[in-house]
């Protein structure tokens, strides 16, 4: 495989909106080698009962019942399994969420975590997702087909992103240090490839390296380079394990002319080296 495969959801759905309710004995379909992709939209999960297990970027969720999640677009995963449980997957065009709702997703620099839900809230989740499937799967040739659809994943979407407000209230409001952590994320995921400067992106947010810092150390502990390289390790473990590029390809795709220098940095960080990491995970 010479690359992470990506799938469009236009292949699929034209609609922008795929839906579909799982239970024990559905089968992912291993069509791609190794079984993992990005994609290029969001997918949400619910699970009702029983458990699921779904590996994102080299960590392994567990879905216990009554759980809410969600993958973002470009993050790498693939089932490991889901035979046991019973829920919802719902995949969604970017387009088709709110700007705010889209800040609420994609704020953090670390891998968001699974939100455990109520009774009550879970039957609110059940409701509108039983009510949104049936108006997808039946009602295509009606008058304001789309229109009705599209409301209720605004419903949907809104209810997770406020479930998730939620809880960032309940670590604290966002401050200028946090938004300014948010806003640096959101640079980093555009210019991981072609900027690793720390003070590229200070001026790209019109503040300065030292309070950039300050920033980023107050609101995740570390500092602006170390999440740099994490994020740029991160993308070589991805290209590792699931691609056939060769270290000087992937050094190339990351945006370093110096191969050797990227696996220093890369044994470095991880404390085995590029070629290392790729046949430990893959034996």
């Amino acid at each position: 495989m010479a690359t992470i495969p990506m799938h469009l959801l236009q292949d699929r759905a034209e609609i922008g909106v795929e839906i579909d309710y799982f239970k024990p004995g559905d089968k992912a379909d291993e069509v791609e080698t190794l079984g993992a992709h990005r994609d290029d939209h969001y997918i949400f999960f619910l699970v009702e009962s029983g458990s699921a297990e779904l590996m994102i970027d080299f960590e392994v969720k567990q879905f216990t019942p009554g759980t809410l999640y969600f993958v973002l677009p470009g993050q790498v995963h693939h089932r490991i399994s889901a035979e046991m449980a019973y829920g919802w997957f719902l995949a969604i065009d970017t387009g088709l969420l709110t700007n705010e709702q889209r800040q609420v997703f994609e704020q953090r620099l670390t891998l968001q975590q699974t939100i455990p839900l109520n009774e009550i809230d879970l039957a609110g989740y059940q409701q509108v997702l039983k009510s949104l499937f049936g108006h997808y799967s039946n009602n295509e040739d009606q008058p304001f087909y789309r229109q009705v659809l599209y409301s209720f994943i605004q419903a949907f979407t809104g209810m997770v992103a406020a479930q998730y407000k939620i809880q960032e209230r309940g670590e604290g409001q966002v401050n200028r240090k946090q938004q300014l952590t948010q806003e640096f994320k959101a640079l980093l995921s555009i210019h991981l490839k072609d900027i690793k400067s720390p003070s590229v992106y200070a001026d790209k947010l019109n503040v300065s390296q030292v309070y950039l810092n300050e920033a980023l150390k107050h609101t995740t502990g570390m500092p602006v380079s170390y999440w740099i390289t994490q994020e740029v390790m991160l993308e070589a473990k991805r290209l590792l394990f699931y691609t056939d590029l060769n270290v000087k390809e992937i050094a190339y795709e990351l945006g370093y002319e110096d191969h050797a220098y990227f696996s220093r940095l890369f044994k470095q960080n991880g404390g085995v080296t590029p070629l290392g990491f790729r046949g430990q995970y893959r034996e």
